[in-house]
């Protein structure tokens, strides 16, 4: 049977967790914005989400049957929901980042990481009270 009282504050940890890749990964873009041949990386949330938490199917991860197989990344977790950003406009360095799309994604996760812990924070909360009984 699962534990109702620890499983949402489990589900919000590996959100959070998540989220502060993200942000990295999001911070790592704009401070390389003027690297030329930089690639822009970003992070499919909602995929990293179902496999941190088990609710993606596996049927997409690949075995490596023969020993000269190149492992596929899919078992490794959140680094197999890396994705590189697409390129919204050319440049002559080659560098896919555009800063409006990275300054608006920054700011999105930024507020949705706080809004986690707001919620772990309610969470813990209600806790508390329930047990000391105020």
């Amino acid at each position: 049977m699962p534990n109702r009282l620890t499983d949402s504050l489990d589900f919000q940890a590996q959100a959070l967790t998540l989220r502060s890749q993200r942000q990295q990964l999001l911070a790592s873009n704009i401070a390389n914005a003027d690297t030329p041949g930089y690639v822009a990386r970003d992070m499919n949330f909602a995929q990293a989400l179902q496999r941190a938490t088990g609710t993606l199917a596996s049927a997409r991860v690949l075995a490596a049957t023969q020993p000269g197989h190149i492992a596929t990344g899919m078992a490794a977790g959140a680094g197999a929901d890396l994705v590189y950003a697409t390129q919204s406009q050319t440049n002559l360095d080659r560098n896919t980042v555009d800063m409006d799309r990275e300054r608006a994604s920054f700011a999105d996760n930024a507020l949705r990481y706080e809004a986690t812990l707001r919620f772990i924070n309610g969470q813990v909360r209600t806790l508390t009270s329930a047990i000391t009984g105020q």
